[in-house]
C-alpha cells in the first residue's frame, strides 16, 4: 500500500472541473473588507510598521478546521515522506545551518553568518527580503528573514499560525531544482535565537503587468518567451502535485539573460495525488479564478491555469481583465463579466487568452494544451518537457546519459 501511495505522488499534472452552475453573487474570502483599495486588490501583502515581516492577506476562512488541519498535516508528511524516499528533485541537498552569527563588517553592515547586508529589496509573505552577498563565493543572494516569534503569533486559520506556511515553504522547496524556479541554497534556523532565514538565489529583476514597459504592454515576442518559461516551471510543479496558488508578474523574477523564475512559495500546497481540492482562496484578488471568488471548495491546478491566463492578459495589454472598485465588485466581474479583447487582436493569441480564461474550469485549457498552442510554439516548438533528477535518476544509464542532456538541464 506504502509503495503505490508513492507512486502515486509523481503523477503528471491534470485540470479538473465543476459543474456548471447558475451565476450566484461571488462571496469574498472573510479576510478582506469590501473597502479596500484597489492597491489591495492588486497586492496580498500589508506592511505592518510595528515589525518586520509582512500580513498575509489570503483568505481566513477555511470552513471546516479539521479538515484543514488534516489537508496541512498530510501536505507535511507528504514531503517528508518524499525526502525520505528519495524522491527530491536536487542532485545536492539544501545547505541547512543551525547556528546563527550576527555581526558588522569593518564598513558598519550589518552581518548574517557569510552573509553581509546590502540593502532591502523587497517584502515576501510574512517576512522582508533583502539582498546579501557571500564572503565565500562574493556572489549575491536574496534572503527572507523571520522573527519566529511573530510567525506564531499570526494566525491564518483557527489551529494554525504562519509558521505552518513558513515551514511548508522551506519543505516544498527543499524538494525542487528547475530553471524557471528561484533556487533555496540555504535554510539558516539556529533554535537558541528568534531568527529564521532562507537563501534564494538572487534574480535580478521583475516585471509588472502595469506601469511598466511600451503602452499596451510587452509586445508578443517578449510575452511568448516569458510565458513558455512560466509554463514550463508551472508543469514542472503540477507533475509532482505541487499547487503555486499565487502566480502573478511580482512573483515572476526575470534574471539577466531574460530568463522568468517562479518565486514565493508562501501560500503553496502538495498533494498525494490528483486530488487537488483546495478550501483556502489562493494569492492575490485580480488573478483569482471564478471558482475561487465563490467561497466553495475548488481545484488548484486549474486555478493556477486561470492566474496564467491573467498574466499572459497583462503582458500583452499592459491592464487587468478584471478589476473593480472594491473586492465585491472585483469577484463580481471575475465570475459574471465577459472577457474583453481587442478586435484586431492576433487571431491564435485570442484563443490562447480565451482558453486559458475561461470561467468553466473544466472547459479551461490544460497546459499541456497550452505547451502545445499554436501561439506558444511560435517558431520554438512546443515548450519541451523537463526531465527532472529524481526521474532521471531512476532511467536506464544510456537514457539518462543521452544526447539531450542539455534539452533535460535546460528547456529554454
Amino acid at each position: 500500500m506504502l509503495s503505490k501511495s508513492i507512486a502515486r505522488m509523481m503523477g503528471c499534472c491534470g485540470c479538473f472541473g465543476f459543474s456548471r452552475r447558475p451565476r450566484p453573487q461571488p462571496r469574498p474570502p472573510s479576510a478582506y473588507n469590501n473597502n479596500h483599495s484597489q492597491e489591495l486588490l492588486l497586492d496580498d501583502e500589508i506592511e505592518d510598521d510595528d515589525c518586520s515581516y509582512n500580513g498575509d492577506v489570503t483568505d481566513t476562512n477555511h470552513g471546516d478546521d479539521a479538515e484543514l488541519h488534516s489537508r496541512t498535516k498530510c501536505s507535511e508528511e507528504i514531503l517528508r515522506l518524499r525526502e525520505q524516499s528519495g524522491m527530491v528533485c536536487r542532485q545536492f541537498p539544501v545547505k541547512e545551518t543551525h547556528q546563527v552569527v550576527r555581526t558588522e563588517d569593518e564598513n558598519g553592515n550589518k552581518r548574517v553568518n557569510e552573509y553581509v547586508r546590502e540593502y532591502k529589496i523587497g517584502a515576501g509573505s510574512y517576512g522582508k527580503v533583502v539582498l546579501y552577498r557571500s564572503t565565500v563565493d562574493g556572489k549575491h543572494y536574496a534572503i527572507k528573514a523571520f522573527h519566529k516569534s511573530h510567525l506564531l503569533k499570526q494566525r491564518v486559520a483557527p489551529s494554525e499560525t504562519a509558521m505552518t506556511d513558513v515551514l511548508r515553504e522551506v519543505l516544498i522547496m527543499k524538494m525542487l531544482d528547475h530553471p524557471n524556479i528561484v533556487n533555496l541554497i540555504e535554510v539558516i534556523d539556529d533554535p537558541n535565537t528568534d531568527h529564521f532565514y532562507m537563501v534564494l538565489e538572487f534574480v535580478e529583476g521583475k516585471w509588472v503587468c502595469e506601469g511598466s514597459g511600451p503602452p499596451g504592454g510587452l509586445g508578443e515576442t517578449k510575452a511568448r518567451k516569458y510565458l513558455r518559461d512560466v509554463v514550463s516551471g508551472l508543469m514542472y510543479l503540477h507533475a509532482h502535485n505541487i499547487v503555486h496558488g499565487d502566480i502573478k508578474p511580482d512573483n515572476l523574477l526575470v534574471s539577466r539573460g531574460g530568463t522568468v523564475k517562479i518565486g514565493d512559495f508562501s501560500v503553496s500546497q502538495v498533494f498525494e495525488d490528483d486530488n487537488d481540492v483546495l478550501r483556502r482562496s489562493p494569492g492575490t484578488p485580480v488573478f483569482t479564478a471564478p471558482e475561487c471568488c465563490l467561497g466553495l471548495t475548488y481545484h488548484g491546478k486549474a486555478a493556477d491555469t486561470w492566474a496564467v491566463g491573467v498574466t499572459l492578459y497583462c503582458m500583452i495589454l499592459g491592464q487587468y481583465p478584471f478589476l473593480g472598485e472594491t473586492l465585491q465588485d472585483t469577484y463580481d466581474k471575475i465570475v459574471n463579466n465577459p472577457l474583453f479583447l481587442p478586435n484586431d487582436m492576433n487571431p491564435q493569441l485570442r484563443n490562447l487568452l480565451e482558453g486559458l480564461l475561461c470561467k468553466e474550469p473544466n472547459e479551461r485549457l490544460t497546459l499541456a494544451a497550452v505547451a502545445e498552442h499554436t501561439w506558444v510554439i511560435g517558431e520554438d516548438g512546443p515548450v519541451p518537457q523537463y526531465l527532472c533528477w529524481c526521474k532521471r535518476k531512476n532511467l536506464p544509464k544510456e537514457e539518462s546519459d543521452g544526447s539531450n542532456e542539455d534539452t533535460l538541464h535546460n528547456p529554454n
